[in-house]
């Protein structure tokens, strides 16, 4: 769909690696720069969980690129990379603020090289304003933004069971890269494009935000019974333990009366509309309850027939074999080695088909002969820079371990 797009990535950890790969699985030629040493992601990853020697969040998050391994800081570097810039329609990174800067690859030292270029940078708390300078990573900013609060309860904050930030900021990151270059393909010009953990941690709570500061909330109206799901949405909104070890998420389907009297409960079928919202603590402890003596499949019996909304808590073991997630296609199995990855597809469809891989994550330093060749080094200088140590190749390129 972007196959005349071509992105340098200068990116490590999460949110910058996954915007690239958005950007490549929708046909963008996107190269990864990395050090000799190769990419955080590439050499650790989370949990120490690795395939072949090869780590699986790497593995999560690089599909459809290729790879050059440059030493930025060595003094031959720029001959490598002022063509690769010149040549490039975007220059995405997510690195701290200043660490390109000091490398001669700042805004405008970039754009001296190429006027039209689009250069979007991701931080973790923006590029202004006292904390510009701090390590943003997706926790810190859970914490910070009150998304752990609100996940929890102010007195007891919790955190997403997943980097929710990270992965919500790199699509943001790509959104803001396809915006400039559809702006580029009207006017030629490139586009700054700056977006940070900070507001992409504020962005998850869009309605919740608008609801506390606009409804005059105050921080005791977050408390809330340990079932309940969300502050701002009336009970049964929730998820619920089962006689049988299961749970069940009750969500709001409309009007909720008659749910008492599909349980079977006169207790429960008492509380109207409103004693729901002004006495939700005692309707919820009630409806644990009741809940609490009812395995799945009566709950399903009783309440699939008066049309309620719910559905069985599942585990990452129930999510590979669902038939929804299985007819939707939407986890790919990945060759690695001799083994493979179970790893998410591109989520969403284009006339009817997901993107495919077309590339494997591709070895550290895989691309870096060839992608020179294509920006019109001649051989003799790509040799040289090979020899001296400024750029290299899978057998020269070791990642650390």
């Amino acid at each position: 769909m972007i196959e005349q797009m071509r992105v340098l990535s200068f990116t490590h950890f999460v949110q910058g690696p996954a915007a690239t790969q958005y950007l490549a699985d929708l046909g963008a030629d996107v190269i990864t720069v990395e050090p000799l040493s190769g990419a955080w992601e590439r050499r650790e990853g989370s949990g120490g969980i690795h395939l072949d020697g090869r780590s699986v969040t790497f593995l999560s998050v690089n599909r459809n690129k290729r790879s050059v391994a440059i030493d930025l800081k060595h003094p031959d570097a720029a001959t490598a990379l002022e063509p690769l810039v010149a040549s490039a329609d975007v220059l995405l990174e997510n690195y701290r603020g200043g660490a390109l800067e000091r490398l001669g690859l700042g805004y405008e030292a970039v754009r001296k090289i190429n006027s039209r270029i689009i250069y979007a940078s991701a931080t973790g708390w923006g590029s202004r304003g006292p904390m510009a300078n701090r390590p943003g990573v997706d926790l810190l900013v859970q914490a910070r933004t009150g998304l752990a609060s609100a996940t929890g309860t102010p007195g007891d904050p919790h955190a997403a069971g997943t980097p929710v930030v990270d992965h919500h900021g790199a699509a943001l990151l790509a959104m803001g890269v396809l915006a400039a270059y559809a702006r580029r393909l009207t006017t030629g010009e490139g586009t700054r494009v700056e977006a940070s953990l900070l507001a992409a941690g504020l962005d998850l709570q869009a309605e919740s935000f608008a609801l506390y500061h606009s409804g005059g909330r105050r921080r005791e109206d977050l408390d809330r019974h340990d079932a309940l799901a969300c502050w701002s949405i009336d009970a049964p909104y929730g998820i619920y333990r089962l006689a049988d070890g299961a749970s069940v998420a009750l969500a709001i389907s409309g009007a909720m009366d008659g749910l008492g009297a599909a349980l079977g409960s006169d207790e429960l079928e008492a509380f109207d509309a409103a004693a729901r919202r002004s006495r939700r603590q005692e309707y919820t402890e009630l409806l644990v309850g009741v809940l609490g003596a009812l395995t799945y499949q009566e709950v399903e019996q009783r309440l699939a027939p008066a049309g309620f909304w719910f559905e069985r808590v599942a585990d990452y073991d129930d999510v590979l074999t669902d038939p929804q997630v299985v007819a939707e296609d939407l986890v790919a199995r990945m060759p690695v080695g001799d083994t493979h990855a179970r790893v998410l597809r591109h989520p969403v469809r284009y006339n009817g088909a997901r993107p495919s891989v077309t590339r494997q994550p591709a070895e550290l330093g895989g691309h870096t002969r060839e992608v020179l060749r294509e920006v019109g080094l001649a051989e003799d200088r790509i040799d040289a820079l090979f020899a001296s140590g400024a750029v290299a190749e899978p057998q020269t390129a070791k990642v650390d371990s």
